[in-house]
């Protein structure tokens, strides 16, 4: 019921240490006198340091106003996304514990806290250094305001609740001296939340038991010095403490705690990049700044699901977390056609809500404008993702529907990706679910492998089934045959009895008789045109071939009468001279498109005389043996082909087996080099002659 994050509880060392400077320094620009004098010293005891240099007057944050600034800054972005939901405390701790504000929401707010922080002011150097200044004095008080219900968790107790979730998180901000010191905080911790746990626990029952706790320990340094603690990512201590450790530069704090926020609370960065603002000193001329925004991580997962790196990222200079970049759209009215396909709203706060572009975009929201954000897509081009708009004086970033929306008609199934395809088989289709569909047993008891034999049916039903009439021949060829559909019927038939068995063989028959005085196949629009007797054989052994791999397919070969059809098939294929029957693979495979069909048509084409050849041509091409290679093997045996012509290396052929075949051996041998006595020696200039 309750998060880790519904509590948090910074501890601030208010040691001497922390009145050192962060050795950051900002140059001070006075533009009228001079440097007034002593402010060098008011400086010191404003919380920082100030130096003269030949650039000018410079200043320095102390460690104590970098961890006030940046902490209530973490505070302020919880405060303004989450407005009484998530509390956060603070604890200041020197000799004793002082605590800041309460879990009361009159306390849970920028100005009491502000005030409390001006009241508690810098440590002082001249303070005596002693054992009573302690962190863990903060520490244990930490513990003692966690067992504290909030409340939510009060109201939860009136209401009856009995086990009420209590875990939180401590973020420590102070500075060890190495491992060892880390070590005995994390112990003591430890055990001051296990002896809180105890108190809490029946009889005595002060305050609630402790579930959880998250322990960020910032150890702060000035800038450019080095630390002997070694920074560690979360680590369980016990099953009831978790702890990770960041060494930090003091002026880098408020950016790690950004980063830390973000994981805290789930939330996302987003950078607004191209606004256009007017300059200052001319109002005439514009530029383009970026401004970045907090808020829930879902504000992005809504759009593109868990897979956010769809999205175009960037890290921000000086910071160590990506941030998504969507840039500005012409803003305009927030009307209702705009919010129609919003799919979530999530409040948003700036990150650096003092500078001028943040407190520009701010003020153009709360007047009433919105701000369309664009994303580019993968494919090129822009789409609208995201939507900026004020509400009761709260901004919220609107999450827009990229995709097709759910108000919108679906598409036409004759819309594929090819085009508009006019030829899908919905009527067979609706037919197999017409003979598929099953009615509830009125029995009590029902087998357990009841359904298996309709599911073996179905299977068998669509192994085969083309989605086309243009990728088949059989079911394109039944719209010209008027006695094909019923031929079809009876062939998938389970249980065909005897006639049905002579009326198919009539059929096979007759359609043998039209292949013997050379009848063309009655394709659509074929024109009259006349093939020659070779073309109209490959017609009719594709039609043979496609009727036999149906029934092969369908599994409809255990009844004898499916039998006898399949071998006056194959009687028939090897009448045509196609390949026997003995040769023909016994592995099948299912297929939604048939292996034996020609080549896909496009759409809204028909079949002319000249296509139904060059169909023919595939199919017969797809069902030959040198169909069923793969690329491999076809480049494979090229190769082998043309190397066969070669003849091999000499070196390789005089060379014995398993030994390196040398390359020039006579190369700097004096004796091969040298004429032999007797032998007239070339002239270099006078050229060989045969």
């Amino acid at each position: 019921m309750f998060e880790r994050n519904h509590k948090t509880i910074f501890v601030l060392d208010h040691t001497r240490y922390f009145s050192i400077s962060s050795e950051q320094y900002i140059s001070l620009d006075f533009l009228k006198g001079k440097f007034p004098s002593g402010a060098a010293e008011g400086a010191g005891g404003a919380g920082g340091s100030a130096l003269r240099s030949g650039d000018g007057t410079m200043f320095s944050k102390s460690l104590w106003t970098c961890a006030v600034e940046s902490s209530i800054e973490y505070c302020r972005i919880v405060w303004d996304l989450f407005p009484g939901h998530k509390h956060v405390r603070f604890i200041v701790s020197d000799t004793a514990a002082h605590i800041v504000n309460t879990w009361s929401a009159s306390t849970q707010n920028m100005s009491h806290v502000q005030n409390a922080m001006v009241m508690v002011g810098v440590p002082p150097r001249s303070s005596v250094q002693s054992s009573d200044y302690s962190v863990i004095h903060g520490l244990r008080a930490a513990i003692e305001a966690m067992a504290e219900p909030t409340d939510e968790q009060l109201k939860a107790m009136a209401d009856g609740c009995q086990q009420i979730s209590n875990k939180g998180r401590v973020i420590c901000i102070t500075s060890a001296r190495d491992n060892t010191s880390m070590k005995s905080l994390e112990d003591i911790f430890n055990t001051v939340m296990i002896q809180q746990n105890a108190l809490a626990a029946p009889p005595a029952k002060k305050g609630l038991v402790i579930d959880h706790c998250h322990l960020v320990i910032l150890n702060i340094v000035p800038l450019g010095i080095e630390s002997l603690v070694t920074n560690r990512n979360l680590l369980d201590i016990s099953p009831l403490l978790a702890v990770e450790i960041h060494t930090v530069a003091a002026p880098e704090i408020s950016s790690k705690l950004t980063h830390l926020i973000m994981r805290h609370y789930d939330l996302a960065s987003t950078t607004v990049t191209n606004i256009p603002m007017k300059e200052e000193q001319n109002a005439n001329s514009s530029a383009n700044y970026d401004v970045e925004i907090l808020h829930a991580r879902s504000a992005h997962t809504v759009v593109c699901g868990k897979d956010v790196s769809v999205l175009p990222t960037s890290i921000k200079e000086g910071a160590a977390y990506e941030t998504v970049t969507l840039k500005w759209c012409t803003p305009r009215g927030c009307g209702a056609s705009d919010l129609q396909p919003c799919l979530g709203q999530y409040p948003v706060t700036p990150v650096d809500v003092t500078s001028r572009p943040s407190s520009c975009l701010i003020n153009f929201l709360l007047n009433g404008r919105s701000v369309l954000l664009e994303m580019p897509r993968k494919s090129g081009g822009k789409t609208t993702s995201h939507m900026l708009s004020a509400r009761g004086g709260e901004i919220f970033i609107h999450s827009l529907q990229i995709t097709r929306s759910c108000l919108d008609e679906t598409p036409s199934i004759v819309d594929g990706p090819g085009g508009r395809v006019q030829e899908y088989r919905f009527s067979e289709f609706a037919q197999h679910v017409k003979l598929s569909r099953l009615m509830p047993l009125k029995t009590k008891s029902v087998p357990p492998d009841s359904l298996r034999p309709e599911h073996e049916r179905l299977c068998r039903r669509l192994r085969y089934f083309p989605l086309t009439t243009g990728t088949s021949i059989l079911y394109h060829l039944q719209r010209q045959m008027t006695w094909l559909p019923h031929f079809l019927h009876l062939i998938v038939k389970e249980d065909m009895e005897k006639p049905d068995e002579v009326r198919c063989q009539q059929h096979i028959y007759e359609l043998y008789t039209s292949a013997s005085r050379g009848d063309m196949l009655p394709f659509a629009h074929t024109n009259g045109a006349r093939l020659k007797g070779n073309k109209i054989k490959d017609q009719y052994r594709l039609f043979y071939r496609e009727l036999e791999m149906l029934i092969l397919m369908t599994g409809q070969t255990q009844t004898p009468h499916h039998k006898n059809l399949l071998e006056s098939l194959q009687s028939l294929r090897t009448a045509y001279g196609d390949i026997t029957p003995k040769t023909e693979p016994a592995h099948l495979r299912s297929y939604t498109e048939s292996p034996l069909s020609p080549e896909r048509l496009e759409p809204n084409t028909v079949i002319s005389s000249s296509n139904s050849v060059s169909l023919l041509k595939a199919s017969k091409r797809r069902m030959s043996g040198s169909g069923q290679r793969s690329l491999l093997d076809i480049i494979s045996s090229a190769e082998r082909s043309q190397s066969s012509k070669r003849l091999d290396f000499s070196g390789r052929l005089c060379t014995p087996l398993g030994q390196v075949a040398k390359l020039y051996p006579d190369f700097g041998n004096k004796e091969k080099d040298s004429p032999t006595p007797g032998s007239t020696p070339v002239s270099k200039e006078e050229p060989l002659r045969s």
